[in-house]
């Protein structure tokens, strides 16, 4: 993207943008220059309650609105999201400086996931029971909640909106979403399509700034959940926050994630998986495989291959197209990255083989945020490296006995997300997937993300609450259940029956 405007990002409450008054805003980077493109405005509790009584007041138009025409608006979503795909991709490039090529595989997934929201009228439909008495039937409908609030990462901004919204809202409920203050540009885009498309004014409500705008949502009365993905620690407070207001909860945080290599794994598929895994965004997602674990028939083999790989990578400006890797979301995340590397190193037992520190970039990019590929080769369980995620392009290897070392390393973690194994074996593989104790799991694949049709989520310190995101899991948590028992009668029959003294009353009817 060329000429970048400076960009005002903007509230966007019943339908119309939203300017700030009296708060402070903060600046808004291209992490691939590192030049301020615009500002976001940190909004205030005015407006957290604009957007608060924005939604409660669309609920009960949009609720009543037919499922049909709730499931045509995402048709209409759908449609339009695919005509400006571009843009939404460049819009994502721009701000999160996710490669513009992964920016694109991320708008087409949410486009998939829109899509799968749209069957909405057939995974909603409830349940009859018919004569649970000589005269009554019980039945369970599914129905809307109310208003959710949801908080987005800077590392998935579209995704996380394709996660909640569009299942949320196709339920029937109403929503406020909180993007990043480091990567908001895309739902700037994204208000601009729900005007386009006609969509209903306070259905879809954006609001900017820190923690302090959901903090207003888990003792409203009007509010009926808040969904996250983001660390497990700001996971655990939202948590308790939503516990606080009796509020439902969908809270997605961290991870840990191994990618195990067996002797007899294909090495070539190993290798390319690994790149897209452990290097994909930069490192700054939550499948990414941040341990490479191999048995020790072939750890000095894998070790080589990927230190071989990683070193051709190239990486810098998101928008080139010859590039894989873009640049990590600011400067303060390449610090951090920095520490955990020295961290790592401090612990001592543990080498490092590539170091991506301080790179040498081109005119244009040298202020950009840049991390190479790094790898630090025998890492040990007890190495911090080893159980803190780093979010970024930082590796750890370490050498197993067998599987069932592996195995008995994953447990120990706090975090459940997701793991790998390669391999041929068709037992290896078996036993991997029944025992790995991890949400998601993957055979030869580097990022085990399951698509839109079946749930996304983790276990342990990685998912807080029983709930995954996409999928009919997704549809579940924004409905609910409601029991419906119905007695008939005959009008022309006895208005009432004489009860003996010795007849048992049932506590159900009957």
């Amino acid at each position: 993207m060329t000429n970048v405007p400076y960009v005002r990002i903007r509230n966007f409450i019943g339908g119309q943008w939203q300017e700030e008054q009296g708060w402070k805003t903060v600046p808004l980077f291209n992490p691939s220059t590192g030049a301020q493109i615009g500002e976001v405005p940190m909004s205030g509790p005015e407006t957290c309650e604009l957007a608060i009584q924005s939604a409660y007041e669309a609920y009960g138009k949009w609720r009543d609105l037919s499922i049909g025409k709730r499931v045509a608006f995402l048709f209409k979503l759908r449609d339009a999201m695919v005509r400006h795909a571009e843009k939404l991709a460049q819009g994502i490039a721009l701000d999160q400086a996710k490669h513009i090529s992964e920016a694109r595989g991320e708008v087409q997934r949410v486009i998939e996931l829109v899509e799968s929201a749209v069957g909405a009228s057939s995974l909603m439909q409830g349940d009859t029971l018919d004569q649970v008495g000589s005269t009554i039937s019980v039945k369970v409908v599914r129905q809307s909640l109310g208003v959710f609030g949801g908080v987005a990462p800077f590392n998935f901004p579209a995704l996380v909106f394709g996660w909640f919204i569009p299942y949320a809202i196709v339920a029937g409920n109403t929503f406020i979403f909180k993007p990043s203050t480091q990567s908001p540009y895309f739902m700037q885009l994204m208000c601009e399509i729900f005007m386009e498309i006609g969509l209903p004014a306070g259905v879809v409500n954006v609001v900017h700034g820190n923690r302090d705008v959901p903090g207003t949502w888990y003792e409203d009365r009007r509010m009926a959940g808040v969904c996250l993905v983001g660390s497990t620690r700001t996971a655990k407070k939202m948590a308790e926050g939503c516990a606080r207001g009796a509020k439902r909860s969908m809270l997605l945080g961290g991870a840990k994630n191994m990618l195990l290599v067996m002797e007899d794994a294909n090495m070539d598929v190993f290798v390319d998986n690994f790149l897209n895994s452990c290097y994909g965004s930069a490192g700054q997602r939550c499948l990414a495989g941040s341990i490479v674990a191999a048995v020790p028939e072939i750890y000095d083999e894998v070790i080589g291959r990927i230190v071989e790989a990683s070193r051709t990578l190239k990486f810098g400006d998101a928008f080139d197209p010859d590039v894989y890797m873009g640049p990590m979301i600011s400067d303060a995340a390449v610090e951090n990255a920095h520490r955990h590397i020295d961290m790592a190193l401090a612990h001592g037992n543990c080498e490092l083989i590539l170091d991506g520190r301080n790179p040498v970039m081109p005119e244009k990019n040298k202020n950009g945020f840049f991390l190479g590929p790094t790898i630090i080769k025998d890492v040990t369980p007890c190495n911090p490296l080893f159980t803190t995620e780093v979010f970024g392009p930082v590796v750890a290897t370490i050498k197993v006995a067998d599987m069932q070392d592996a195995l008995d390393l994953i447990r120990s973690s706090e975090y459940g997300n997701g793991s790998c194994i390669f391999t041929q074996n068709m037992h290896y593989a078996e036993t991997f997937s029944r025992y790995v104790d991890v949400g998601m799991v993957g055979v030869n694949v580097g990022i085990c993300a399951p698509h839109p049709f079946v749930p996304f989520g983790g276990i342990k310190g990685s998912l807080l609450g029983t709930n995954k995101v996409q999928g009919k899991g997704g549809l579940d948590f924004f409905t609910q259940d409601k029991i419906v028992t119905v007695r008939t009668h005959d009008p022309k029959g006895p208005g009432s029956r004489k009860q003996s003294s010795t007849v048992v009353r049932s506590c159900v009817a009957s």
